[in-house]
């Protein structure tokens, strides 16, 4: 694959002349990189699902602080909810990764820096989400499981949760295809999942556009195919009802 391109000639005039010359693509070039390349997707997926377990579950935690008559909870889930998406997400891994170990003498992996950054990250967003979900419940359903004298947690867990979780899927789900796209910021800290292990190709041949192309295919790849998946568990979830 040839593209033409435009080389500038600077003058000592400061008049610029534009040049045609070719620009080849070889994907062949790294070929034997691929195998190193694609053994950064268990490493990606790894670090998403965990992530994102840990955030929803926080989130969780979160949303129905946020619902609570208790008002320190409630202050204290508005707060950290505005701090978070208040602030670059680069920037609280930035501070996770190399001020941890300045206020605690612990030095996190970038895999660890990344897992907590992005859970903490992500329950602020999702808390909103699953808050939501549990408000849109039939309030009718509450009062009817306190007036049989059942008590809040079990309601929250049994009743109302597993409805709400249902309603919200779609917004969690894009949440996650979110957390996917953005774990590539992992790869500032050293980690070595897909997008550091193409940069890693990249500055070993000295060519950039085969390495990060062939990355942002298996992104699209790994993201469609979560789309997919749930796209079908929507519809097996509305067959149920």
């Amino acid at each position: 694959m040839t593209i033409e391109w435009l080389q500038l000639l600077h003058y000592p005039s400061g008049f610029v002349l534009a040049q045609g010359t070719g620009l080849t693509l070889d994907f062949g070039r790294i070929s034997d990189n691929i195998p190193f390349i694609l053994q950064g997707i268990p490493i990606t997926l790894a670090f998403s699902i965990v992530s994102a377990l840990f955030g929803f579950t926080w989130g969780t935690i979160l949303s129905i602080f946020k619902i609570s008559n208790i008002k320190p909870l409630k202050w204290f889930a508005d707060i950290y909810t505005s701090i978070f998406r208040g602030t670059p997400l680069i920037l609280q891994l930035a501070i996770i990764y190399f001020a941890t170990p300045q206020l605690t003498g612990f030095t996190p992996t970038g895999f660890q820096a990344g897992v907590a950054t992005f859970a903490l990250n992500s329950a602020a967003y999702s808390s909103e989400t699953i808050r939501g979900g549990i408000m849109a419940v039939d309030r009718g359903q509450r009062e009817a499981a306190m007036t049989l004298g059942v008590k809040y947690p079990t309601m929250m867990k049994d009743i109302i949760l597993p409805q709400a979780f249902k309603n919200i899927l779609p917004a969690l789900v894009n949440e996650s295809i979110a957390l996917l796209k953005d774990s590539a910021l992992v790869s500032t800290v050293g980690a070595l999942d897909l997008m550091r292990r193409g940069q890693v190709v990249a500055a070993e041949k000295f060519i950039y556009f085969e390495p990060l192309i062939f990355v942002a295919i298996v992104y699209y790849v790994m993201v469609m195919g979560l789309t997919f998946f749930a796209q079908r568990l929507e519809r097996r979830m509305r067959k149920s009802d």
